[in-house]
C-alpha cells in the first residue's frame, strides 16, 4: 500500500485545492492579530481626563460652559498651588453647591495661599473624559488606582491562550482538526459579542479570557491543517500565514480610526469569525489525522477530491493508504518527553517559544511608537515586520530551517546588547539597532512555528505545537513585568536579559535536526529516527528502525 506522502505527490502537493484551503485559512491570521493586539485601541488612554466634581456639571449647565471651559475653570487651579496633583486622580474637596461662585471666575474668592489649605480628596464620583474615541478605560474607569486593570485585561487574554493550548490542542488531536477549528471560531465570535456588551468589568474579563481560549484554537489548528495538507517542499506556507498576521496588524488602525467607539471596534474585529463557519463546506479534515485514527477510507476519499480539483487522477491501485501502526491513544505531555529525542526537542522548543515571545514583546514595548499619530505609527510598526517574513521566504527553502533559526536569535541577542551599551545621545543609532533586534526575534518567532510542526508526529502534532506555544503565552505574560521592574533598576538592564535569553536560544537550536525536505513524521518512532543534529544541513530522512539510527544526510 502506498504511503500518504506518495498519494499526496500524485494528487498534487500544492495544487489548486491546497491553494484555496491555504488562502481561506490564512484569513484566520488576520482576525487572530486583531484579538492579540486589539487592546491598543480598545484600551487607548484618553487624551485628557479629570475628576468628576460634584456640582460642577450643574454649574457648567447654568453658566453655559463647554467641557473645555469646565475643566479650565474648575481643575487647572490645582497647578496654581505647590502640589503634585494635576486633577486626574485628586480634586479639591469643595462643594460647589454651597459656595457663591461666578461663571466668569468661580474660584475668584480663593487666593493661591488659601487654595493651598483646601484639602484634596480622591475621585469619588468618577471621571470626566475628553477624547474622540471611547475605550474600555472610559467605560470601566481604568485610571488612577485602577490603571493596572488594563494590563490585567491583556494578562487574562494570555492566560486564555495558555488554557486553549492545553485544552483545544488536546481536543484537535483527539476529535479532529476542522471540528475544533470551527468550534473555536464560533466561540471567538460569541465571546467577542459578549465582551462588546459586557454589563460590568467582571463579565468583560471572563469572556476576554474565553476569547483567548478559543482564539488559540483557531490560530494553532489552522496552522496545523495547512502544514499537513501540503508536501514537504511547500511547508514554508506556514510563514505566509504569519504574514497575514502582520497584515492584520496593519489593517487594525484603519478600522479603529473609522469607528468611534470601542464596542464598534470590538464587533468589527470579532464578527468575521462567524464567516469562517462556512469553511465547513470548503475545508476538509486533515487526511493525515484521519489515518492516525484508523479512518483510511475517509482519508482516501478526501485525497480523490484533492486530486480532482488539482486536475489529476489517482491511480486505481490506490485503494488504501498506509497508516500508522502506532497504538492510537489520547495525547498527553508524557508522550512529548518519554523518548530521548522527543524530550530534547520538546524542552528546546518550549524555551524557544518562551524566549521569542518575551524578547519580541519586550522590544515592542521598549521601542514603542515613534510619536505623533497613533494610527499611522501603529501601521508603520506592523509594516517593519514584513521584511522578516520576506527574509525567511528567501532563505529557509534554500539553506534550511536551522541556520536561519540560529542566526535570527543570535542577531536579536547581539542587537539587544549593542543597544544597551550605546549612549543615549545617538538616538537614531539606538533605534536602528533595536529595530534590527526586533526583526531578528520576529524571524525567530515565525520559524519556531514551522519547526515545531515539522518535528512532532501527526499523532501529537496539534497537541505538541499548542503545548509548546503555551510557553509563548507565559513569556508574553511575564514580559511587561520583567521590562518595567528591571528598568527601574537600570533602564538598559532588560536589554541585557533579552540578549542573554536570545543568544542561549540560538545555541540550543543547534541541537535540533534540520527539517528541510523531510517527510512529516507520522509516529514517535519516526521522530526518534530523524537524523542527528550534527549532520550537515540538507534533506534528511529516517532510514532505520533501530534504537540508534545512523546519521544519513543527503547532498545539499
Amino acid at each position: 500500500m502506498p504511503s500518504f506522502d506518495e498519494v499526496l505527490k500524485e494528487a498534487g502537493e500544492f495544487g489548486m485545492f491546497q491553494k484555496r484551503v491555504f488562502f481561506l485559512l490564512c484569513l484566520t491570521g488576520v482576525t487572530f492579530s486583531f484579538l492579540f493586539v486589539g487592546v491598543v485601541f480598545l484600551g487607548h488612554t484618553p487624551e485628557s481626563y479629570w475628576c468628576r466634581i460634584p456640582g460642577a456639571a450643574d454649574l457648567s449647565r447654568k453658566c453655559g460652559w463647554t467641557l473645555e471651559e469646565e475643566k479650565n475653570l474648575t481643575v487647572p487651579s490645582l497647578n496654581l498651588v505647590n502640589r503634585s496633583s494635576n486633577g486626574q486622580c485628586e480634586r479639591f474637596d469643595i462643594d460647589w453647591n454651597n459656595i457663591s461662585v461666578s461663571c466668569a471666575d468661580p474660584l475668584a474668592h480663593f487666593t493661591n495661599h488659601s487654595l493651598g489649605s483646601v484639602p484634596l480628596t480622591t475621585c469619588q464620583k468618577g471621571w470626566v473624559y475628553r477624547q474622540p474615541h471611547s475605550s474600555i478605560i472610559s467605560e470601566y474607569n481604568l485610571v488612577c488606582d485602577n490603571a493596572w486593570l488594563l494590563d490585567l485585561t491583556q494578562g487574562v487574554l494570555n492566560l486564555g491562550f495558555l488554557a486553549g493550548a492545553f485544552t483545544l490542542g488536546y481536543a484537535a488531536d483527539r476529535y479532529g482538526r476542522i471540528l475544533v477549528y470551527l468550534f473555536s471560531c464560533l466561540g471567538v465570535g460569541v465571546c467577542g459579542i459578549v465582551v462588546a456588551f459586557a454589563p460590568n468589568f467582571s463579565i468583560f474579563l471572563i469572556f476576554r479570557f474565553l476569547q483567548g481560549v478559543f482564539g488559540k484554537g483557531t490560530w494553532m489548528t489552522c496552522y496545523v491543517i495547512v502544514t499537513e495538507m501540503v508536501g514537504s517542499d511547500q511547508r514554508l506556507v506556514g510563514i505566509v500565514i504569519q504574514m497575514f498576521f502582520t497584515l492584520g496588524i496593519m489593517i487594525l488602525p484603519g478600522i479603529a480610526y473609522l469607528i468611534p467607539t470601542w464596542q464598534g471596534i470590538q464587533l468589527a474585529i470579532t464578527l468575521p469569525n462567524f464567516l469562517f463557519l462556512l469553511y465547513y463546506w470548503a475545508v476538509p479534515e486533515s487526511p493525515r489525522w484521519l489515518l492516525t485514527r484508523k479512518k483510511g477510507e475517509k482519508a482516501l476519499k478526501i485525497m480523490h477530491t484533492v486530486a480532482k480539483h488539482n486536475g489529476r487522477c489517482l491511480s486505481p491501485h490506490y485503494s488504501e493508504i498506509t497508516g500508522t501502526n502506532e497504538e492510537v491513544t489520547n495525547p498527553s505531555f508524557f508522550d512529548l518527553v518519554r523518548t530521548p529525542r522527543m524530550r530534547r526537542y520538546t524542552l528546546i522548543l518550549m524555551y524557544a517559544w518562551f524566549t521569542s515571545a518575551l524578547v519580541y514583546q519586550g522590544l515592542v514595548m521598549r521601542l514603542g511608537i515613534a510619536g505623533g499619530n497613533l494610527y499611522l505609527d501603529f501601521f508603520i510598526s506592523g509594516a517593519v515586520e514584513l521584511p522578516a517574513a520576506l527574509l525567511i521566504l528567501l532563505t529557509i527553502d534554500r539553506i534550511g530551517r536551522r541556520l536561519p533559526f540560529v542566526i535570527s536569535n543570535i542577531v536579536a541577542g547581539v542587537a539587544c546588547l549593542i543597544t544597551a551599551l550605546l549612549p543615549e545621545d545617538i538616538k537614531w543609532l539606538k533605534t536602528s539597532v533595536a529595530t534590527l533586534g526586533r526583526l531578528g526575534i520576529t524571524m525567530a518567532f515565525e520559524i519556531v512555528y514551522l519547526v515545531n510542526s515539522e518535528l512532532y508526529p501527526t499523532t501529537l502534532r496539534n497537541f505538541g505545537v499548542s503545548l509548546c506555544s503555551g510557553f509563548c503565552d507565559i513569556g508574553g505574560f511575564i514580559a511587561p513585568f520583567l521590562l518595567f521592574r528591571l528598568a527601574a533598576i537600570w533602564l538598559e538592564l532588560p536589554l541585557i536579559i533579552f540578549s542573554i535569553l536570545a543568544t542561549v536560544c540560538g545555541l540550543l537550536v543547534l541541537f535540533l535536526p534540520e527539517t528541510k525536505g523531510i517527510s512529516l513524521p507520522e509516529t514517535v518512532e519516526d521522530v526518534e529516527q530523524l537524523s542527528s543534529p550534527h549532520c550537515s544541513s540538507g534533506d534528511t530522512r529516517p532510514v532505520s528502525s533501530s534504537p540508534t539510527p545512523p546519521c544519513h544526510c543527503r547532498g545539499r
